[in-house]
């Protein structure tokens, strides 16, 4: 079983490539098989989320390239800006992982939600395509709080 340990971002060809979902690709600890049938583990610093095209250093030296799956998800088309900021607003409010773009807004599907969004004036569409929800705010960067400065007097 190939043990995927690191981000590899040398310009070197991948070898093989790695088909995850979203919800995979947001994992630092994963049992996967590579797309050549091969076992493979994620063994990744926590915290890590993969996006389609990012590649892997397996201990081997084997260079993975990760591809986003296409997967079920609802695409909700805003008629206007202030309708898709209202709609991303309550859609954070319940943690949901979305993708934004110019007038839309992806997650994953949920007629709850696809009810939700049409009452506020978008259209949900399912549709079956690749999600690359954002990081969040915090993402990359370290949580711990920040030391006290010891003053002297």
């Amino acid at each position: 079983m190939q043990r995927l340990i690191e981000r590899y971002t040398e310009p070197t060809e991948p070898q093989t490539t790695l088909t995850l979902p979203c919800e995979v690709r947001q994992r630092s600890r994963a049992r996967v098989r590579l797309d050549d049938g091969e076992e493979a583990g994620l063994f990744l610093p926590r915290g890590t989320f993969l996006r389609g095209g990012d590649r892997l250093r397996a201990e081997s030296g084997l260079v993975v390239e990760v591809v986003a799956a296409q997967e079920p998800v609802t695409t909700a088309y805003a008629p206007d800006e202030p309708a898709l900021a209202r709609a991303c607003y309550h859609l954070g409010n319940r943690h949901v992982p979305l993708q934004v773009g110019e007038f839309w807004v992806r997650y994953g599907q949920d007629h709850v939600l696809d009810g939700m969004v049409a009452g506020l004036g978008l259209e949900p569409v399912a549709e079956f395509t690749v999600f690359e929800p954002e990081e969040g705010a915090f993402a990359g960067h370290n949580h711990g709080h920040h030391a006290r400065r010891e003053i002297s007097g």
